[in-house]
């Protein structure tokens, strides 16, 4: 189907015509579908030129409006009533001060894989969007946070792009955020400074992972719950770290780094070892079970596995006080354990047998 039907449906309120061949719009197109209020037009070959006669004028009840997989280099004209608005895949060069001029309901907007950059997003961009809770910028060619970011965000996603560093102004406003995403960028220790989460007084998960941090970054936002890290070459962990995180963090990733046993003290994870219930340090350098980890009160879930360890003592995981135990998966395969010299009651603080994982280890075949 290359142009869409004119349809007559008074009680229709969805409408779905994605993964055809339509190239135009007809200014009548949806003039006799009064009460929809989902439009789903992915993957067909709408360009610019589609909604220059504003066919979507018409559609004042419209609430999600899908648009992926497209060819548009704007935003097109679109209806106030939205509430999501999603244009990813398409060729998205610039927002305009007046691109979403009026809608004032949008909660949900989606721009993943465009060709936006740092100097192509206006300051002014975002600001009709006083109600917006999740923005997604995901794969496109930010070199930076985009600036007059709306205060209502609950979410930001803008992984798979260019930034280097995240100062503090672009997130200044940001009070309410509580999840930041800024995977697989080009950050570094010192491109995150200390007033870089002053004002995120909301934030519970952030996620660090694929940058190039040598060591976890400091000033952590107070209320952290989640921290993702994994994939970077952190090998340092300086002290007192999450000393300060209230009510304190839940879930650690510290998978796929430069980890040694030198740069994971105790004093390192000071401030965590009532709240963690999840600390991975798989797929690093570690040659002990670090001494911290029988330290946690609450832990859940342990991952070592892929390291170079070569013994566990006999209080190594299990701390001989620690009292109504919660540890219910431990993983060490893949290290240079003998299992057989294992102490028997190494583990004995495990609340389910079938957590523990010890095979297969490095250097050995198993029959």
């Amino acid at each position: 189907m290359t142009h869409l039907p004119i349809l007559h449906n008074l009680e229709a309120t969805k409408l779905d015509v994605a993964e055809n061949n339509i190239t135009s719009l007809a200014p009548q197109a949806f003039s006799d579908l009064p009460n929809l209020d989902t439009l789903d037009l992915s993957k067909n070959k709408l360009d610019d030129e589609s909604f220059s006669q504003d066919p979507l004028s018409n559609l004042t009840n419209l609430k999600k409006l899908n648009l992926d997989g497209n060819q548009l280099t704007r935003i097109p004209a679109l209806p106030l009533s939205l509430e999501e608005l999603k244009i990813n895949s398409n060729n998205l060069s610039k927002l305009t001060p007046c691109c979403f001029k009026g809608l004032m309901n949008l909660l949900t907007l989606e721009l993943k894989e465009n060709s936006l950059h740092e100097g192509s997003v206006s300051p002014l961009a975002f600001r009709p969007l006083k109600r917006l809770l999740n923005l997604q910028l995901d794969n496109n060619r930010l070199r930076s946070l985009p600036l007059g970011l709306p205060p209502s965000l609950q979410e930001l996603k803008i992984n798979g792009n260019l930034i280097e560093d995240v100062p503090e102004k672009p997130l200044r406003r940001c009070v309410h955020l509580k999840v930041l995403d800024l995977s697989h960028n080009l950050l570094h220790d010192q491109g995150i400074i200390n007033l870089t989460w002053i004002r995120l007084k909301s934030l519970e998960a952030l996620d660090l992972s694929y940058n190039q941090f040598t060591s976890v970054p400091m000033n952590l936002p107070r209320p952290l719950r989640k921290l993702i890290l994994q994939h970077n070459n952190i090998s340092h962990i300086p002290a007192f770290t999450f000393r300060h995180l209230r009510p304190g963090l839940q879930s650690l990733s510290l998978s796929h780094n430069a980890l040694r046993n030198e740069g994971l003290k105790r004093v390192s994870l000071v401030g965590t070892y009532r709240s963690l219930s999840e600390l991975l340090l798989d797929n690093n350098y570690l040659a002990d079970v670090p001494r911290c980890v029988r330290q946690f009160k609450n832990l859940q879930a342990l991952r070592l596995d892929n390291n170079r360890i070569r013994l566990v003592k006999q209080w190594g995981v299990c701390h001989p006080r620690n009292s109504g135990s919660t540890l219910a998966s431990v993983h060490l395969e893949n290290n240079l354990l003998e299992v057989e010299d294992i102490p028997p009651n190494a583990f004995c603080c495990l609340i389910d047998a079938e957590g523990l994982v010890l095979f297969p280890q490095q250097g050995h075949t198993y029959d």
